[in-house]
């Protein structure tokens, strides 16, 4: 019984392990995309803080008003903004097409139009609670974080396999040693 129960939970386990581990690195490897965590309320109700969402690389000439697209908050540096397209429009001065973006929860719209070389992609796909696992798992964490959670799913699994192994040696250790008392007996009653 309490086998049975620990094979539910390890199968339960790995499950969600290889479940997370498609959401977090094989859906954006797939589409070209990278995953990113919600950090502020300011996409409520629809990606609340935690939120990880992924996000795909869009043509310009495709992001529409209603996208939700995550951008630099000024080109060429890292930070980045995922909020929702609120207006499409075209810079009079060099006919480059901007977008006045909005969050959600936020009562006006962001001050700065943003630019295409800004714009990183639009959200794609998004899981709830799952952003606080990836912002916890750094770059310098999932570096070590993984083969040792690699290594420790092939002990396991090797444990496992060794005791299920072992408990057959033993079954037919005792199948066999009932045979042999079995026969014993019936040649003394034969006697």
């Amino acid at each position: 019984m309490l086998s049975t129960i620990l094979s539910g939970l390890s199968a339960g386990v790995l499950l969600l392990i290889l479940g997370l581990g498609v959401l977090t690195i094989v859906l954006p490897a797939l589409v070209g995309g990278m995953p990113l965590s919600v950090l502020t309320g300011s996409m409520r109700p629809h990606l609340p803080p935690g939120t990880l969402v992924v996000i795909k690389p869009t043509p310009i000439e495709e992001i529409e008003v209603g996208d939700v697209i995550t951008f630099q908050l000024e080109s060429g540096r890292s930070a980045v903004v995922t909020h929702r397209v609120i207006e499409r429009s075209i810079d009079s001065a060099d006919g480059e097409v901007c977008f006045t973006t909005q969050g959600d929860a936020n009562n006006t719209p962001d001050p700065e139009p943003v630019r295409p070389a800004q714009v990183r992609g639009t959200v794609w796909n998004a899981v709830p609670y799952l952003g606080w696992v990836n912002q916890a798992v750094d770059g310098q964490t999932r570096s070590w974080a993984i083969p040792a959670l690699a290594g420790a799913l092939f002990v396991y699994a090797a444990w496992t396999f060794g005791t299920g192994v072992r408990e057959k040696v033993r079954e037919r250790r005792q199948e066999r040693d009932a045979v042999g008392v079995a026969a014993a007996a019936e040649r003394d009653d034969g006697h």
